[in-house]
């Protein structure tokens, strides 16, 4: 063969074998990179509202979850400075603003948001709460029964309607009286927790059934309470309350690790939001 074939043979055999060391080299010099992306985190529930607005299967008609999410965090239960300059222990009722107030040492008071009737409009004052009943019944009087004939069944006179989820007074009621006498002024539960922050067309003062059995835990007897509307500049000015007994001190409960601070009543006091 001749010598200048041969050379031309060898030339196209390396540059091959170059080519193929080449095109290795490539492949093991320059993976392929993958990139993973993490989930974009879903928001966590609320705890702490989930809990406070949550079921409660240990009441005499177990109370269902309320959804929270849907009604506006103003109306939420929450410790706030005091607006009211009201003693400790008062409550009070701002019509105007559909809050309720207990107050506290320390400038401090629990705020809770309610619904309005138009009998929740009817009175306005100063009185104590007389007494108080869990999942009392509804004896609605004898003008509404007139009315609205379909109440008859649930009369004074018939006995009221039972107790319930479906009964307009909710899990708890407090009986508002002034000078011994009954204002027909109730604080009260209510299952219609769309209602709170609103007017509506019967009831009184309601409440979320939730908050209507924390507050009934820190009210005794005799505890006294204003109805004003504080954004209108009616309140009233302070004097003694016929039939107001003192507050007595509370047992203690155990701490709950879902609040931060207990009040000297021994109830959970939740933060503000």
């Amino acid at each position: 063969m001749p010598e200048r074939e041969i050379r031309r043979r060898t030339f196209l055999q390396l540059s091959a074998g170059l080519a193929a060391v080449g095109l290795a080299g490539c492949a093991s010099t320059r993976p392929m990179v993958t990139r993973s992306y993490a989930p974009e985190p879903v928001p966590d529930t609320n705890a702490f509202l989930a809990d406070m607005y949550g079921e409660k299967p240990n009441e005499t008609y177990p109370l269902p979850a309320i959804p929270y999410e849907k009604i506006d965090p103003r109306f939420y239960r929450q410790m706030v400075a005091d607006p009211t300059g009201e003693k400790p222990g008062t409550l009070v009722v701002d019509v105007g603003s559909h809050f309720l107030y207990r107050v506290y040492e320390g400038g401090q008071a629990m705020r809770y948001g309610v619904g309005l009737g138009r009998a929740g409009f009817a009175w306005a004052g100063r009185g104590v709460i007389q007494y108080k009943r869990e999942w009392p019944r509804w004896k609605p009087p004898n003008e509404m029964v007139a009315r609205q004939p379909e109440l008859q069944q649930f009369s004074i006179e018939a006995g009221g309607m039972d107790p319930g989820l479906k009964n307009p007074l909710g899990a708890r009621a407090m009986y508002i009286f002034q000078n011994g006498e009954d204002t027909l002024y109730r604080i009260h539960g209510s299952p219609e927790w769309w209602t709170i922050g609103k007017s509506v067309s019967s009831g009184c003062v309601r409440m979320i059934n939730q908050d209507v059995v924390d507050l009934y835990n820190r009210v005794p007897n005799g505890t006294p309470i204003v109805v004003a509307d504080l954004s209108g500049g009616g309140m009233v000015e302070s004097q003694p309350v016929p039939g107001a007994q003192p507050l007595p001190d509370s047992q203690p409960l155990p701490q709950s690790p879902n609040y931060m601070q207990m009040g000297p009543d021994g109830l959970p006091l939740p933060q503000p939001l």
